[in-house]
C-alpha cells in the first residue's frame, strides 16, 4: 500500500500544503490517516478514488 504526504498531494495538484488541509477541513478531499504522532498520510487508493469521482462528476 502506498501513502502520500501533504507535500506530495500539494505537488500532485499544484496547490499549497495549506490548501490541501483546507480541502480536508471543508470535506472536499479524503481524510488522511494518522500513522504516528508526527506522521499523517493519505492512501494513494483513496486519492485515486477521489480523482475518479471528480472525473465522473465533470
Amino acid at each position: 500500500m502506498q501513502y502520500l504526504s501533504d507535500k506530495h498531494i500539494s505537488e500532485r495538484y499544484e496547490v499549497s500544503r495549506q490548501t490541501v488541509w483546507r480541502w480536508v477541513r471543508e470535506g472536499k478531499f479524503p481524510a488522511p490517516l494518522k500513522l504516528g504522532p508526527n506522521c499523517t498520510r493519505w492512501k494513494l487508493s483513496d486519492v485515486e478514488a477521489w480523482e475518479a469521482s471528480k472525473e465522473v462528476a465533470a
